[in-house]
């Protein structure tokens, strides 16, 4: 039950889940069906990663239809939340699968699906394909489809909404947490550093509360806030934009911010993420390295150059 604490403020909360067999996955959804306080269970079609690939599991499952049909039939049966899945358009560009799985997978008893629009062969590379989401939600007929890819403004969800019953939001909200606000009353919000600075203070305060106050609490906070760093500093304020909305691939020139801590916020370099650290948590330790998880969102690693992918 430490593994998922909602919030007061999460009306609908779900757990993900990775397998690559049917017993494996069933086991996990039984485990969290009986011990989290979760409304759903979603299964990750979508994972490009070669070490989960390899092992048959993420975006790998949308090449074997018999066994995704089995692995999700088999959480369904077991649980007693709904479960979903989400995928890709394929794993590649000369093999699109989503549309037939949509089709296929409406005999598995799961409550929806979600299509990020992109194949595992691109990454996060190109747009995301919002027409073939549409087809993929006529492939669905009456099963419930959300469309995922892209959608950094409130201008992206109202074209995402008309080919799909809905939006799932992912990298949009790691860099821009208040998007769903800007959705919700449809406009852009030119927030502040100072507010920006709070959010941080609050995911501090939430890391330490989860993890505790020790060394560790405070290291493992770090490490996390750093993480949505490798994010939150792709936001361009709307007060420095020339045209707007901004479009999540674009990767502006260096810039300055309206004041130096807007500045410090917009920076690629990991060393100033670890600045901002140091603001909430104190000084980092001797010996300190920290390089993203996702190598492609920085430029500079602390204390150690990174071979750099082409930036998404």
């Amino acid at each position: 039950k430490q593994w998922y604490q909602r919030r007061v403020a999460i009306t609908a909360g779900g757990a993900q889940i990775c397998a690559n067999s049917s017993i494996k996955a069933a086991k996990a959804c039984e485990l969290i069906n009986s011990e989290c306080d979760v409304d759903f269970v979603d299964l990750n079609v979508g994972c490009p990663i070669d070490l989960i690939f390899h092992r048959g599991a993420g975006s790998a499952l949308m090449d074997r239809a018999a066994k995704l049909e089995q692995i999700l039939t088999a959480m369904v049966q077991v649980s007693d939340i709904p479960v979903s899945v989400k995928m890709r358009m394929g794993t590649s560009d000369n093999k699109l699968t989503a549309i037939s799985l949509c089709e296929r997978l409406k005999s598995t008893g799961i409550s929806h699906i979600t299509v990020h629009g992109r194949t595992r062969q691109q990454r996060y590379t190109r747009s995301a394909d919002w027409d073939y989401i549409r087809k993929c939600k006529q492939a669905a007929g009456q099963l419930t489809l959300f469309g995922n890819g892209d959608v950094l403004s409130y201008e992206d969800y109202n074209s995402a909404i008309e080919g799909a019953d809905g939006v799932m939001i992912g990298r949009g909200a790691l860099v821009k947490p208040w998007i769903f606000k800007e959705i919700k009353e449809q406009r852009h919000w030119d927030i502040s550093s100072t507010e920006r600075m709070e959010m941080l203070r609050k995911f501090t305060g939430y890391g330490l509360e989860h993890w505790g106050t020790d060394t560790t609490g405070v290291e493992k906070t770090r490490h996390f806030m750093l993480e949505w760093l490798s994010f939150l500093y792709r936001y361009i304020p709307v007060g420095v934009l020339e045209v707007l909305p901004q479009r999540i691939n674009h990767r502006p020139p260096y810039y300055h911010g309206r004041d130096e801590t807007e500045t410090l916020m917009c920076s690629d370099n990991c060393n100033d993420w670890v600045k901002l650290t140091e603001l909430m948590l104190g000084k980092v330790p001797d010996g300190f390295h920290f390089l993203p998880k996702h190598v492609a969102n920085s430029y500079t690693a602390v204390e150690q150059p990174a071979a750099v992918e082409q930036p998404t």
